[in-house]
């Protein structure tokens, strides 16, 4: 049996008559990726939540990506090396661009802790659809707020490849948006976030 490849001459892009355009119109708002990036415990899932919720109570089409609900399903299968790593962001992303060609305002809260896989990200999404959101916590506030353990395993050897512990973190360089979380409460940071996309008219 010939397995047919994205390369060969016969797949050939549809055109579809309804365009991106069309649908923003309809819902009255911009597609865009708003991708939070940060160490696990940082407040990501927290804020991304509290984040769609004040979307919506502004009548905003939202579509929430997480981390972990993701591996259930588009990414299951996946580990944690590099390589599996950098595979899930592109599906992450590549799901994430489908959404914004419907007109909708996707929030991605993963941890995506290396520069080319943020920035693979946004290529894939498009550099004017995909906004970088920091959430900076320092480290030891990430450890104490970490009920499950994974840290103290870590620190202990338990497991390896652990982001921030024996995996590196790159810290963005020039987020669109950087949020010290450290310092204010999810409310707070989800207020900043808001009023800075809007200041952006990104929203």
């Amino acid at each position: 049996m010939t397995q047919i490849n994205t390369k060969d001459s016969c797949i050939v892009w549809h055109e579809h008559k309804i365009k991106r355009s069309d649908r923003e119109k309809l819902k009255n708002q911009k597609g865009c990726v708003l991708w939070l990036t940060g160490l696990s415990g940082c407040g990501k899932s927290t804020i991304a939540n509290m984040l769609e919720e004040r979307l919506n109570e502004k009548g905003l089409h939202t579509y929430l990506l997480d981390g972990d609900n993701i591996r259930h399903g588009l990414s299951r299968g996946l580990g944690f090396s590099e390589k599996d790593r950098l595979e899930n962001i592109k599906r992450v992303a590549e799901a994430a661009k489908l959404f914004v060609d419907a007109g909708i305002i996707v929030i991605a809260s993963f941890i995506s802790p290396l520069t080319k896989h943020r920035q693979t990200a946004k290529e894939i999404i498009g550099s004017g659809d995909f906004i970088e959101i920091f959430i900076d916590t320092p480290f030891h506030e990430c450890v104490n707020r970490d009920a499950k353990g994974w840290y103290k395993r870590a620190l202990n050897g338990e497991i390896e490849s652990y982001t921030g512990v024996d995996s590196p973190y790159e810290k963005p360089e020039k987020p669109d948006v950087h949020i010290r979380a450290g310092s204010i409460n999810a409310e707070e940071c989800v207020k900043v976030i808001i009023e800075k996309l809007s200041s952006a008219n990104k929203l």
